[in-house]
This record gives C-alpha cells, structure tokens and sequence, in this order.
C-alpha cells in the first residue's frame, strides 16, 4: 500500500496540540511551529498511523463484518441467526442493508462506511434480525430492540437522511 501524500501545516497558535484529518486524497497534519524537523517527522508518523488506524476501525471488511455480525447475534440475538455472507455493496442508494434469508446473505450499503460503529451494528443487528423473522412485524421488532443502541441508530439514521435530502424509510427500517 503506498503512503498517501501528507500536508504539514504549522501554526504560531498552535503551543502543544497535534492534530489530523484527511482531506480527500491528502492527510493534513497540524503541528506548533515550534517544533523542530525530528520532531515534526515523529508526529506526522505517529499521527498518519492514527489517523488509518480509525480509518480501518470506521470502514471495516468484508471479513472484519462476518466477524462482527456474528458476535453482534451472539451477544443480542442468542447465536441464532448466522449469515451465510455479509458484504459491503455500492448499489444500495435507497436502502442502508439487505437480507435474503433464502441464501442468508446479508448486504450493507456503502454509504454507512464512515459512520459510527454502533450505526453500522445497529444496521447488521436489522438484517440479522430477518434471518429469524422476514417481516417487519413485532416479533421482527422485538429482536432488534435487543440492541441497546437501536433507538439512538434509528434516529442517527433518520437525520442523516434528511440533511442529505433523501426520502426515509418508514417507522426506523433500514431496507
């Protein structure tokens, strides 16, 4: 993997704090002007592996979601319901996840990658929940309020819609 290009930017303000953020292709390291040359490299080194560290924990694998799921229906479902496969996909526009319990496969939309990891648990705890019950019914219901965070994921969900301009789905569903 190549390294990505990285802007050090000092500031005169700036006295003891170290900051990153990536803008587009680019990492951007905010560092006191004070520092000097060797010290400027240990910070851009130590944040940059911050930095794809949280990257790497926010945009999870395909394998790193298998693992979690299944630990999710361990921890909130009883072990019952186990994916056969669970992926990310870019043709979910409408939707945030899918579940085909006749294959049990379950498909994230690409568009939860970045987000909190208790909104894209909440969506996986959503899908797994239809390997139990295909509809939206209260028993359906009943399972994915195990999940201690769903009420906070639903409405975390719901405003991003809306500040994206997007129609939600009804009543907190997620496909």
């Amino acid at each position: 993997m190549s390294r990505p290009e990285v802007e050090v930017r000092r500031s005169k303000r700036r006295r003891r704090t170290v900051s990153a953020y990536r803008d587009g292709d680019r990492i951007v390291v905010m560092i006191p002007a004070s520092l000097s040359r060797r010290e400027e490299a240990e910070w851009v080194e130590t944040m940059v592996a911050r930095l794809e560290k949280s990257e790497r924990r926010r945009k999870p694998s395909d394998d790193d979601l298998m693992q979690r799921a299944l630990a999710l229906s361990d921890r909130h479902l009883g072990g019952l319901a186990t994916p056969e496969s669970v992926r990310w996909v870019e043709n979910q526009n409408t939707r945030w996840g899918s579940c085909t319990p006749g294959d049990r496969s379950i498909r994230l939309s690409a568009r939860l990658q970045g987000m909190p990891p208790w909104v894209i648990d909440y969506v996986l705890v959503h899908e797994l929940a239809h390997l139990l019950e295909t509809g939206h019914d209260a028993k359906f219901w009943a399972w994915v309020d195990r999940y201690p965070q769903a009420e906070r994921a639903k409405g975390y969900l719901l405003g991003w819609s809306t500040a994206a301009h997007l129609d939600p789905p009804p009543s907190g569903d997620v496909d």
